[in-house]
């Protein structure tokens, strides 16, 4: 149609904050943070060195690529989080056996030691979580929450 002019499309402002899922999901993972952080530091670790540790006990040998893509991360914040757990010696990167290029972090003796530890304040912080919102409830929001994380798995470029 000639003479017809397009309208941009208009951006509007979220009526309320209340209702952005990425605001709400990301204030509930900073109190999750808070709350496990608290009764981790008795161990000596923050909840995602506690994390780190733990996938990385559960996969082995294996690539910093691999330990992102399994913890749903990004491979240079991942690097980022492995430098401290380096620099304390509670995990070792060495060169894979196969592939001289390919660095393989693992968990030392004393990082083994340090997540034992942690594992007497995790289940602290995971009742106190269920307490907050009862266990039927977690259980629910745990399997709500696997729902994006396998959509985001799925999408080959989501990273991008």
């Amino acid at each position: 149609m000639a003479g017809h002019l397009e309208h941009p499309r208009r951006h509007v402002a979220p009526s309320s904050s209340r209702r952005c899922h990425c605001s709400a999901l990301r204030q509930a993972a900073r109190y999750v943070t808070v709350l496990y952080d608290r009764h981790l530091a008795a161990a000596g670790l923050r909840s995602t060195q506690f994390s780190i540790l733990t996938r990385l006990k559960e996969l082995g040998p294996t690539t910093t690529n691999a330990q992102a893509h399994a913890m749903v991360m990004d491979r240079t914040t991942l690097g980022r989080n492995i430098l401290p757990l380096q620099r304390r010696r509670l995990i070792v990167v060495k060169r894979s056996e196969d592939d001289a290029r390919r660095k393989e972090p693992y968990v030392t003796k004393a990082g083994l030691a340090r997540l034992e530890a942690g594992f007497d304040g995790w289940p602290k912080a995971q009742a106190q979580f269920e307490g907050t919102l009862g266990k039927e409830h977690a259980s629910k929001l745990r399997d709500l929450l696997r729902v994006p994380v396998a959509a985001f798995r799925a999408e080959p470029d989501a990273r991008a």
